[in-house]
């Protein structure tokens, strides 16, 4: 549910060609939907509490959940986890997550995340849904994929397409 990785990590990674490996990407076991996070309620299985003693999910965490689900229900797939690795294997080139699993549902929905293909529309509204602030420099400059008025008054800037990341292709 953090966006850190954009920050400093991804430009330069885009800018130089660099494969990245991201952990964390389910968020420890939190991205679950309410029904999943009611019956864990009512059954007592909280899950893993490795680092973190909370296993219910904070307002925030919830608001992304929901997010993943609604862009589940379009793809057509019941796990709102395929759709959170799908959004960070799509989100610049060379990604390849560290992802952990210890059911084989686990296992089965990382591996269905590799047939989904998020169109731009639903990769800008699952980032639509927690507000998200660049930093310094990227909210003063950029962070490469626009020109920058400021900028372009004291140098000429030549844009280049940023590469893709690889989509899954349909039959």
């Amino acid at each position: 549910m953090s966006r850190d990785f954009e920050r400093d990590i991804i430009p330069m990674a885009r800018t130089h060609g660099l494969a990245l490996a991201p952990w964390n990407v389910l968020a420890g076991g939190h991205l679950r939907s309410d029904a999943e996070e009611a019956r864990r309620a009512e059954t007592g299985e909280k899950g893993r509490m490795i680092l973190d003693t909370n296993w219910m999910r904070n307002e925030d965490e919830k608001k992304v959940c929901a997010a993943l689900e609604k862009v589940a229900k379009e793809v057509g797939t019941e796990h709102i986890t395929a759709v959170a690795i799908a959004y960070v294997m799509q989100k610049t080139p060379y990604v390849f997550p560290i992802i952990g699993g210890r059911k084989v549902e686990h296992l089965m929905a990382n591996i269905e995340a590799l047939k989904i293909s998020l169109s731009g529309e639903q990769m800008k509204y699952i980032e639509s849904v927690l507000p998200f602030d660049p930093g310094f420099p990227s909210a003063f400059i950029g962070d490469g994929t626009t020109t920058i008025d400021l900028l372009g008054s004291a140098a000429y800037q030549d844009s280049w397409p940023l590469k893709q990341a690889i989509r899954p292709g349909i039959d």
